[in-house]
């Protein structure tokens, strides 16, 4: 892999984690699953997102298949699923951040240029403030304001314009492979799976499991 001189980062499980007990507050919270319960449903939702991708027929988006399986484990009526998918994609929902994340980011920013792509609703600059890590990134482009999503190639092509950066030398960092993985290399770009919830193990694509590991895997 040549060297990337700007890397672009997803927000939602990449910077960011969900706050389940917001995302959750319909069901009451001694039923919320625990973390390795939620990150088996990610591990399922996501192979058979990207697989309903793949062979061009998704039905669904990739969080009302997430609740659909959430309720069912729960035994809970789908009447709820629309709220609970309402609340997953609200940026401001997203707020959880790993300990060590801000150090790690001022880290790589010391030798490459950052930036942000992310699928949100137009308010996940004000989330990744409240953070405190919005000042790492040189151009955060929002899928709800510029109004295309990821995979398409063109909101990759408008970050890329935005920091005056070449996709060959541009690195993307993100969690789902369909969306994320192979939007970014439809684009010309280099791509890596950030994988915490090991959806992607047992597939032979570049991975890591934290911004730590991604410091040692720029390093190779």
């Amino acid at each position: 892999m040549a060297e990337p001189r700007v890397i672009f980062f997803d927000v939602g499980n990449t910077l960011l984690f969900p706050n389940r007990s917001k995302m959750l507050d319909a069901i009451a919270s001694d039923r919320h699953p625990t973390l390795d319960q939620w990150q088996a449903l990610e591990r399922r939702t996501k192979q058979e997102f990207d697989l309903g991708m793949q062979n061009g027929r998704v039905d669904h988006g990739f969080w009302w298949t997430f609740h659909t399986y959430l309720l069912q484990q729960l035994g809970h009526d789908t009447n709820l699923r629309d709220v609970l998918v309402e609340k997953t994609q609200n940026s401001a929902n997203w707020d959880q951040i790993q300990p060590g994340t801000r150090n790690s980011l001022d880290r790589l920013r010391e030798k490459f240029r950052m930036a942000v792509i992310s699928n949100a609703d137009g308010g996940i600059e004000r989330v990744l403030s409240r953070c405190g890590i919005a000042d790492c990134f040189e151009s955060i482009t929002d899928s709800g304001i510029v109004g295309i999503e990821k995979p398409r190639t063109e909101i990759f092509e408008l970050a890329l314009a935005a920091m005056n950066a070449r996709a060959d030398k541009s690195l993307y960092v993100g969690d789902v492979y369909s969306v994320d993985y192979a939007g970014a290399r439809n684009a010309g770009m280099q791509a890596v799976l950030f994988d915490v919830a090991g959806a992607y193990r047992d597939r032979n694509l570049p991975r890591v499991e934290s911004l730590e590991q991604l410091e040692t895997w720029l390093r190779h």
